[in-house]
């Protein structure tokens, strides 16, 4: 028995068969089960450990139907139309489900209907251990007519209210006036709750089902005979269902960028491989290049039964014909070829590996570039920016590395410096470049102040003894009045 705290006190959380047998049920308080059973073992519940696993339980479940959702805290609900052919029909597929449950050791309930609320009704009331229940379409109300008012999902207020009228079970309330009922209610509120809970079991009302992820627009799905335990049946699979998948984009005229690739394992695990594309594609070929490196993650284990492949991030493909040469073409760069490049570096390397430097029109030269990730588009080019007559370096660092320098002069180039420790001495100097401050980045406010201004950097390409050649510059002028002295920086390394 399983036991936590409420408005009440301790509570029975959940009771196994043999508790149920000596009185305990769930809602009890702690100490009159106590009383039934003196003997009885029990622990607090752990909520969040019984979430976790019934999220993977569910995501196990996508094996069966793409649309799974919860069920209060300890059931699942599954939209199995238009699934349970891929498994030889509704008894075919509630017995596979039932003995793949089984064989993970979960014990489980399982009802199917044409409606959400007489499936969990049926599941919960009616359903036996490991004897999966099917109620044909059309047969709700001879079916639910003989279960408790409880299993409509009814608030305890209003199955109370029903029993002191005399209905205890769903059958009594087929022939009672809607009008007559909900006056027997002091909340009209509660009257429509039961006839709402009511007309959704039997089908007169839809009942909204909101999955736990939504359905992927194109997947595949490949079941396995027999349980999959070597490495190259699961490349042999993946490849099937890639040609599957693609052939379904292609009639859409479609492609995907992202593409998940799922391995439903015997004892109930899920193991799953990611595979992401610059821009949409569609090509069996390009699509298993990208998985070559990740299908190795994916263990076989004690065996895999399911394999499920889905493309996510789907969009419409440009249609056309490459052209016959790059003088032909109307772009310098073969967008396709550098999109295919950039996506077997992000598998190999990982995802956004390749990115982009773009220019920006800052004073800074630190502040003129900035990265971006590769998405499988060159960016438009717009007004070109000034062009610089003095040279760049080619390799620029990360920040700014501060050094210790002596000049002859005070505003002159320097004559040796200190980086990383070691004395370098310089013996060719060009500069200095004057780069002025973006004053109008800090025009007076009310923060005025709080932030130092900026400074008039000087430039200097600067060669030492060794042939070493650095880009420095003196952050501020001498009696520049905004701050202390002037600090020297290394910025970049010149070839």
């Amino acid at each position: 028995m399983l036991h936590e705290k409420s408005a009440h006190g301790l509570t029975v959380a959940a009771a196994n068969a043999t508790a149920r047998a000596g009185g305990v049920h769930p809602g009890q308080r702690f100490s009159d089960a106590r009383a039934c059973l003196p003997d009885l073992i029990a622990e607090e519940i752990d909520r969040e450990a019984d979430a976790r696993a019934l999220n993977l339980l569910a995501r196990w479940m996508t094996g069966f139907s793409p649309l799974v959702a919860l069920d209060d805290l300890d059931g699942l609900r599954l939209e199995t139309t238009g699934c349970d052919h891929l498994f030889g029909g509704e008894s075919a597929m509630a017995a596979r489900l039932s003995e793949r449950l089984t064989r993970t050791g979960y014990g489980h309930r399982i009802a199917l209907a044409s409606t959400p609320g007489a499936a969990q009704a049926l599941a919960r009331h009616a359903a036996q251990e490991g004897a999966p229940q099917i109620l044909p379409q059309g047969a709700e109300r001879e079916g639910l007519a003989g279960l408790p008012v409880q299993a409509l999902r009814l608030s305890p207020e209003a199955i109370t209210l029903l029993r002191r009228f005399g209905l205890t079970r769903i059958g009594q309330l087929y022939g009672i006036d809607r009008k007559a009922l909900a006056r027997r209610f002091q909340s009209r509120h509660a009257a429509d709750a039961v006839c709402l809970r009511l007309d959704q079991a039997l089908g007169l009302r839809i009942e909204p089902m909101t999955p736990l992820r939504p359905p992927p627009e194109y997947f595949s799905r490949l079941a396995c005979p027999e349980p999959l335990t070597q490495a190259a049946g699961l490349e042999a699979g993946l490849q099937q269902l890639v040609e599957t998948l693609c052939a379904a984009l292609s009639d859409k005229g479609a492609g995907a960028r992202r593409f998940v690739f799922s391995a439903f394992h015997s004892d109930g695990q899920v193991s799953a491989a990611t595979a992401q594309a610059a821009r949409p594609v569609r090509t069996p070929e390009h699509i298993l290049r990208l998985f070559r490196e990740k299908i190795e993650t994916v263990d076989p284990g004690f065996g895999i039964d399911l394999l499920l492949l889905e493309a996510q991030r789907t969009g419409p493909m440009e249609m056309g014909s490459r052209p016959l040469s790059g003088d032909l073409a109307g772009t310098a760069v073969d967008e396709t070829a550098l999109s295919a490049l950039a996506d077997r570096i992000n598998a190999r390397l990982g995802e956004g590996t390749v990115s982009l430097t773009l220019s920006e029109a800052r004073h800074a030269p630190d502040k003129a570039e900035r990265c971006v990730v590769f998405t499988g588009e060159l960016p438009r080019t717009g007004p070109a920016l000034p062009a610089r007559e003095a040279p760049r370096p080619a390799r620029m660092l990360a920040w700014p590395e501060r050094v210790d320098v002596i000049a002859q002069v005070p505003d002159g180039p320097p004559l040796s410096f200190v980086w990383r420790r070691v004395v370098r001495r310089v013996v060719r100097s060009d500069g200095p470049e004057r780069i002025s401050p973006e004053w109008w980045l800090f025009l007076p406010g009310k923060d005025a102040g709080a932030t130092p201004l900026p400074r008039t950097r000087d430039y200097y390409r600067i060669e030492d003894a060794e042939g070493r050649r650095y880009w420095v510059y003196r952050d501020g002028l001498y009696d520049d009045g905004r701050g202390q002295l002037p600090e020297w920086f290394v910025q970049g390394l010149f070839a």
